[in-house]
């Protein structure tokens, strides 16, 4: 296994003791680090944008160790996993501020791709190689964040159990950096890479485009993840939530808490959030509701001002957020900030456990997530499932949620398919998946057709430091 480091530094006029104080922050004093932490703490979310070989690279992790004030070690979960360590040390009257990430073999081809590297495919023969396209960078790497972790223990449980035809499982992963056209490269990297499945844990945007771009390939495409439907057929298949359950589980019970009617629609701008804002219009009005307002921001937008200003101004009761990842922490902490927490209720459809963990302990209390899987579940099976993922990953890898957990589901529903289909045809591997069942942590998940699953649905909670699951909604 290769082993690289690539580091990164900067030199401050101010005192050792000073700088590590900024560490998460947001204070500026040309500390090109930028980070996002909460509370400087061991096991503490913590994002920085740190300029490794020569650009900058959007990091996600954890706190593992605190020296003050001299070192900050974080084992990092985005794009890669290993560890990073930011050093402060005196430098004359002033402070050089030192940071080094240990690549392994996975993180130096990410590193080599992003930087328009050709890297050859690595060997699959005698295995049944299955793709995993997920967001290991840009907005979605915060729901994303565990995805690759459980799509990895399925693989473990799925060999143990003698793999697909006697054929090991192979798992070949790429990044779609939450971008259609950068979506669609890896994609087919992996299918020259002998994938003969696709699970896509990733944007309907990027799911999309590349199911038109694969369209005439025969490699079976599965989106896991809550999605709009409405591309299954053939050789796609469409897991996880519909925005039509989430919002009729949630509506009432939303408009009870918040005690008043008027809803705000506020989300990124592609195909899933225009199609929540069009099913919250009809069922909101079904409840004698009203919609007060609409904005869309696109993803990647950093500024949510002149939109929670129009919140505030609309006088809603629930803001109803189609937000995603990075873009959903960015607009729930601001508008804690500007005061809307304080005015009325939020309701998420894509607020997950790790998306939580990054709005912080102060701004998510007051926010709602509907889902069919939280890891506050209560039961045997979630707790094993859980205990296992936390073995296998250790104890600062990042929480489990409906997103990352939908992934750990295709991936078992795809082998009990592709075992019942007589060969590897994947036509034939489709139309099995079409009509699977499966007991999981989240209860029972039943596919009939390319995009029906029947499965529980649960309205959640956001406290300081989780979900209270208030109740089975569905």
């Amino acid at each position: 296994m290769a082993y690289v480091a690539v580091s990164a530094e900067q030199r401050i006029d101010a005192p050792p003791a000073a700088v590590f104080a900024l560490f998460g922050a947001d204070a500026g004093a040309g500390w090109l680090f930028d980070a996002t932490c909460d509370r400087v703490a061991v096991g503490a979310a913590v994002t920085l944008r740190a300029p490794l070989g020569g650009h900058p690279v959007e990091l996600l992790g954890r706190i593992a160790a605190v020296r003050p004030p001299s070192t900050i070690e974080l084992r990092l979960d985005q794009p890669w996993r290993g560890t990073l360590r930011v050093r402060f040390e005196p430098a004359g009257a002033g402070t050089r501020v030192r940071l080094t990430a240990g690549l392994d073999d996975d993180g130096l081809r990410w590193m080599m791709r992003r930087r328009g590297y050709r890297v050859p495919a690595e060997p699959t023969g005698g295995a049944h190689a299955v793709g995993l396209l997920t967001s290991k960078s840009g907005s979605g790497s915060v729901f994303s964040a565990a995805s690759e972790g459980l799509a990895a223990m399925a693989v473990e449980e799925i060999n143990a159990e003698g793999g697909i035809h006697g054929q090991p499982v192979r798992l070949v992963v790429g990044d779609d950096a939450t971008d259609p056209a950068v979506g669609t490269l890896e994609a087919w990297r992996l299918v020259h890479a002998g994938c003969r499945s696709i699970m896509a844990a990733t944007t309907s945007a990027t799911f999309e485009r590349v199911s038109n771009e694969l369209r005439g390939c025969a490699t079976l495409l599965v989106q896991t993840v809550m999605n709009e439907g409405g591309l299954g057929g053939g050789l796609r298949v469409q897991l996880g939530e519909r925005p039509a359950d989430q919002l009729r589980a949630a509506i009432g019970p939303m408009m009870d808490a918040a005690g008043g009617r008027r809803w705000f629609l506020a989300g990124n701008d592609y195909v899933w959030p225009h199609v929540v804002h069009g099913k919250a219009r009809s069922l909101v009005a079904e409840h004698g509701g009203t919609v007060v307002g609409e904005r869309f921001a696109h993803l990647g937008t950093r500024d949510f001002t002149p939109l929670v200003e129009a919140v505030l101004a609309s006088g809603a009761d629930v803001v109803l957020s189609s937000f995603v990842g990075a873009d959903l922490v960015t607009f729930e902490r601001q508008c804690h900030e500007m005061g809307v927490r304080a005015r009325c209720r939020s309701l998420a459809l894509a607020l997950d456990e790790p998306t939580r963990e990054r709005i912080g302990a102060a701004a998510a209390p007051g926010l709602w997530g509907v889902a069919g899987y939280f890891a506050e579940l209560p039961g045997a099976t979630n707790a094993a499932f859980l205990s296992r993922y936390r073995e296998m990953h250790g104890p600062f890898a990042p929480p489990v949620s409906t997103i990352s957990e939908s992934v750990y589901e295709a991936l078992h529903l795809y082998a009990a398919a592709a075992r019942r289909a007589p060969d590897d045809d994947p036509v034939g591997v489709a139309r099995e998946l079409r009509h699977g069942r499966a007991d999981f942590p989240r209860g029972t998940v039943t596919v009939d057709g390319p995009e029906t699953v029947a499965q529980r649905l649960y309205l959640a909670e956001a406290t300081a430091d989780g979900f209270l699951v208030s109740h089975q909604v569905r």
